[in-house]
């Protein structure tokens, strides 16, 4: 059964410009928001119903001019699309801190698990002086940002009280202030965010995208973090029921905006995740969402893609053991910034960052070249 959650209540007919064919450097294409990334195509879709209606692909240089063979209502969408995947994501600030996320490059958020139960290093840093010393290795590997958890969300993992929850991360929170580096929540309880906000952290991470505890809203909307809103369905690791798992995905984040835009978030503050390896079939969801990332820049917000060790990375290489998933996490990683992803959400922070540096170098050559020529 398909439910409310996978399938929002848009109203009428939805369309969908997805960029296709990213290049760096050169004239050709369509300048994407993120630095020097162009797209030379677009899919051009239309669904109703929860049925695709039109699929066409057009060149990036012509596109607009095919949005006139719709309705004004589909035009008003593809336009709105094509202004926001063109638009740079501006620097976004962190509250009580002078810097800001800059996203002139894909930045790095180091994953620190506080908990005993989480799917790859559950129990290793439940302590919270292993836990900050972990933190501070991961900084020094060249980590942007930590993302600290006191709740596993793992497939079939046991939910944790929210005073618990408090007590795991708040003292590592504290802890960590000094080292003057950007501190995320992930959490999907009010009451945690509200306490790590007050404890020193600078972004709020949901996994149910504020859905979950209904305080969350009002709480976040009272803060001045930004927030990440992730895709997230099915429970106990069940699978959920898509039409078209890119485009349902995209639905949902972009009525999870309109929510948060109602209740006093503005749009500037969030930060989208499409919850890889969350209630997706194994390989062929999550895979199609990795090569559909592309889209999610169409609503305006910097995109956060975690795909690190997951699941899926086992299926397709054969490796059972989350830790030994090395490799695959590091092409995942590469593979979103590719596609323009901002932030990078990653356990092996040194492996992912050399790797990371050695793309921009490409790219960066790509570039110049390209303004060379073109004088």
């Amino acid at each position: 059964m398909k439910t409310d959650k996978n399938k929002p209540n848009t109203g009428g007919a939805r369309a969908y410009l997805v960029p296709a064919g990213p290049v760096y450097g050169g004239t050709l294409g369509l300048q994407a928001g993120s630095a020097g990334l162009r797209f030379l195509t677009f899919r051009l879709l239309v669904r109703e119903g929860g049925k695709i209606t039109h699929d066409e692909t057009v060149a990036a240089a012509t596109a607009e001019g095919a949005f006139a063979q719709f309705s004004s209502e589909i035009q008003d969408q593809l336009v709105r699309q094509h202004v926001a995947l063109a638009t740079p994501r501006p620097p976004m600030t962190l509250p009580g801190q002078d810097r800001a996320l800059t996203f002139t490059r894909p930045l790095i958020m180091g994953i620190l698990n506080v908990t005993p139960d989480s799917f790859s290093d559950g129990g290793k840093f439940l302590d919270h002086g292993e836990a900050v010393l972990h933190a501070r290795a991961m900084i020094a590997e060249g980590a942007d940002m930590i993302d600290i958890g006191g709740e596993s969300t793992r497939p079939g993992a046991t939910p944790v009280w929210e005073g618990e929850e408090a007590t795991r991360v708040v003292p590592v929170i504290e802890a960590l202030q000094a080292d003057g580096i950007p501190l995320s929540i992930d959490t999907r309880h009010s009451f945690v965010m509200d306490k790590a906000v007050q404890a020193g952290c600078h972004i709020i991470n949901d996994v149910t995208a504020l859905e979950y505890d209904p305080e969350s809203l009002r709480v976040a909307a009272e803060t001045d973090a930004p927030i990440v809103l992730m895709h997230s369905a099915g429970d106990a690791g069940n699978e959920a029921d898509y039409d078209d798992v890119l485009l349902d995905v995209y639905d949902y984040l972009a009525e999870r905006v309109a929510v948060c835009e109602a209740a006093g978030i503005d749009r500037s503050r969030l930060i989208l995740d499409p919850g890889i390896g969350f209630g997706k079939k194994v390989v062929a969801e999550n895979v199609a969402l990795m090569n559909g990332l592309a889209l999610f820049h169409t609503l305006g917000c910097p995109l956060l893609v975690g795909a690190s060790r997951k699941r899926f990375i086992g299926a397709i290489s054969g490796e059972d053991v989350a830790e030994r998933r090395m490799a695959g996490s590091v092409a995942a990683a590469l593979h979103a910034a590719r596609l323009g992803v901002q932030i990078v959400r990653v356990h092996d922070v040194a492996e992912t960052v050399q790797a990371l540096k050695v793309q921009q170098a490409f790219h960066d050559a790509s570039i110049m070249d390209a303004i060379k020529q073109n004088g």
